[in-house]
C-alpha cells in the first residue's frame, strides 16, 4: 500500500471501462484500493441510471454517490428538487449533482439548463448538502444562480475546474471548493496549473472524472479512480508540498465538504 491515500472526489463508477482487468469489477477496485485510494464519490449523471450509481455506493462501504442530472443531458428526465431531496434522503448519498451550466457545448440551450440548475440548488438547501458543479463558459450565470437561489446557504465543488482564477475565487469566497482533475497534468493547461498554484490549499479536492480524462501518462486510455494519485503528485508539486500532505489535505477537506460521508 502506498504511503498516501487518496480520495476521488468525483469519478463515474458505472460508466468505467473494465478491459485492463479482464472485464472484473472487483479487480478494478482491489487495484484501485493497492494504489492508495481510500474512498470515491460516485456522480450521478441521470435519473435513470442512479439505481446504478446508488447500489455501487451500498456494496461497498468506501464509495459514496450523488444523484443529479447533468447539464448536457437533456434526454434525462426533468428533476425536480422534491424528487432530488426524496432520492438523497439514502445514507450513502452525501451531494446534489452533477449539476450545473455548460456553455461551451450547449451554448444555444441555456433556458432548459437554468431550469435544471435551479432545482439542483433548491434541492441543496433543502437538504443542506453541498452541490457538485459542472461549469464550463458559464461563469458568470454560474455564480448569478448560485447566489441568487442559493442564498448564501448552499454550498459545494466546482468539479474538473477549467475556469479563470476569479471564478475560482469567487466560488471559494461563496464557501465552495474547486476540484483539480487529470486536466492539470495536460501540456496545454499551463493556465490552470497557475490557476492551482494561486488557490489556497484548504479549498482543493482531487479527482478523476473516469472513465474520461486520464492524467499523464495514461492520456488517451480509459480512466480510473487509481489515476488520482497521479492528479495528487501534479498538484503537490505546483503547491510546493509533499505528495503526501496534498492527500492529507484534500481527503479532510472533502469528508468536510460531504459531511454526511463517514471515514
Amino acid at each position: 500500500m502506498p504511503a498516501a491515500t487518496f480520495v476521488d472526489s468525483h469519478c463515474h463508477l458505472d460508466r468505467l471501462n473494465l478491459d485492463a482487468h479482464g472485464g472484473d469489477f472487483s479487480a478494478m477496485m482491489t487495484a484501485t484500493e493497492e494504489a492508495g485510494v481510500s474512498h470515491m464519490l460516485c456522480i450521478g449523471v441521470d435519473l435513470e441510471s442512479f439505481p446504478d450509481v446508488q447500489a455501487l455506493a451500498d456494496r461497498y462501504p468506501h464509495v459514496f454517490a450523488s444523484v443529479g442530472v447533468h447539464p448536457l443531458y437533456k434526454e434525462s428526465r426533468e428533476p425536480s428538487a422534491e424528487e432530488l431531496v426524496e432520492r438523497a434522503s439514502h445514507p450513502k448519498v452525501v451531494a446534489i449533482g452533477e449539476t450545473g451550466l455548460d456553455y461551451f457545448y450547449a451554448k444555444e440551450e441555456r433556458d432548459w439548463q437554468r431550469r435544471y440548475f435551479i432545482a439542483h440548488i433548491e434541492a441543496a438547501r433543502e437538504t443542506g448538502l453541498p452541490l457538485v458543479i459542472h461549469t464550463r463558459g458559464a461563469k458568470d450565470d454560474t455564480l448569478a444562480l448560485l447566489r441568487e437561489h442559493g442564498q448564501g446557504e448552499v454550498k459545494g465543488v466546482l468539479h474538473c475546474f477549467t475556469e479563470d482564477l476569479d471564478m475560482a475565487l469567487q466560488a471559494i469566497e461563496m464557501g465552495f471548493y474547486v476540484s483539480i482533475s487529470g486536466i492539470v497534468t495536460f501540456r496545454n493547461a499551463e493556465s490552470l496549473r497557475d490557476t492551482v498554484k494561486a488557490l489556497p490549499i484548504e479549498r482543493l479536492l482531487i479527482e478523476t472524472d473516469s472513465p474520461w480524462l486520464a492524467p499523464v501518462p495514461f492520456r488517451g486510455k480509459p480512466n480510473e479512480p487509481r489515476f488520482v494519485a497521479q492528479v495528487a503528485e501534479c498538484v503537490a508539486e505546483l503547491k510546493g508540498v509533499p505528495v503526501d500532505e496534498l492527500a492529507r489535505v484534500t481527503a479532510d477537506n472533502f469528508f468536510t465538504l460531504f459531511s454526511k460521508a463517514q471515514r
